[in-house]
């Protein structure tokens, strides 16, 4: 057991790729509820109605698929400095970015599978212009009134050469801790949850079928309540947005889903785990076994084979 360091606070960005642009771009407002921040030439930055930043996802014209970045907030300019030097020592570092809007000086570094993370601390907090300010000064923007109306980001489920690998990095160089993991019979960790504060998990990395490295698996968006799956996929199901699986309940966190494809084929998952929190500050790894794995998700459906398979960049078949 490793104690949380919490110099990191939590996720706070992702920058998704796309050779859809428009039609993603379609989905996150229309069919998510997201609202447009800004733009900034090929990149639109969105976020969802309780953000108190100004964006959680930044879409960006690409000729394939997959995440350019992913953006984490520290707890103070001291933890940002601590992380730094922890990420310098591990001989990840890339170096300091300016800000994108909304943040302040950033340091980018990468994963050991070469996921490439922002870490900053400076944030702008979010004031709504006159026609999206909320009825409730707590609340950073109004409900939107169409689509799903997701409530954040929530998390980031990365494809790694090696999970365990990338577990170990996220642990000991930026304070995180396992929650969950999935051990094959062999011994190999296939599988990691990890969070940062009192969420069960912010990031999570599954082995990569293809043994390609820096692939997404897929980002996700909680919502209110589960009813509100439900009512995602009848929204999908209206507009012709593939559902891959769900809804459901998965075994491993317990999280209510449905799993579809943006129009620029990335996966993302519309999740319900709020009211899952872990608060033990002695928590014990919760370890899943194969045949406990092969038994499916948590009332009996069966993981469907490109829930393995399907990634962003597509890959070709070995």
């Amino acid at each position: 057991m490793n104690a949380l360091l919490h110099d990191v606070a939590h996720l706070g960005h992702v920058e998704l790729l796309t050779p859809q642009p428009e039609r993603s771009l379609w989905f996150f407002t229309e069919i998510l509820g997201m609202t447009a921040a800004s733009q900034d030439g090929d990149s639109v930055h969105l976020r969802t109605y309780d953000d108190y930043e100004h964006h959680s996802l930044t879409l960006t014209a690409h000729h394939t698929s997959g995440i350019r970045a992913t953006g984490l907030r520290a707890s103070s300019q001291e933890a940002l400095d601590r992380r730094v030097l922890a990420i310098k020592d591990a001989g990840l570092g890339i170096g300091w970015r300016d800000g994108e809007p909304g943040r302040g000086p950033t340091y980018a570094f990468r994963d050991p599978d070469g996921h490439e993370f922002r870490l900053y601390w400076e944030s702008e907090w979010y004031e709504a212009p006159e026609e999206l300010r909320p009825a409730l000064k707590n609340q950073p923007q109004a409900f939107p009134g169409h689509g799903v109306g997701v409530r954040r980001l929530d998390h980031v489920n990365f494809l790694a050469a090696e999970a365990a690998a990338n577990g170990a990095f996220v642990r000991d160089v930026l304070g995180a801790r396992v929650t969950e993991q999935i051990m094959l019979d062999s011994g190999r960790v296939s599988a990691q949850w990890l969070h940062f504060a009192s969420k069960s998990y912010d990031l999570v990395y599954t082995d990569d079928w293809s043994g390609s490295s820096g692939r997404l698996h897929h980002l996700a968006f909680a919502t209110n309540a589960r009813e509100d799956i439900l009512r995602a996929a009848d929204i999908c199901l209206e507009n012709g947005v593939f559902i891959e699986t769900g809804p459901h309940k998965h075994a491993i966190q317990q999280t209510f889903f449905l799993y579809v494809y943006e129009p620029g084929g990335n996966r993302v998952e519309l999740c319900n785990p709020l009211t899952r929190l872990i608060l033990a500050p002695d928590w014990r790894t919760i370890t899943w076994t194969e045949a406990e794995r092969a038994k499916g998700q948590a009332w009996g459906l069966k993981t469907i084979d490109s829930f393995h398979t399907h990634g962003t960049p597509p890959v070709s078949p070995a």
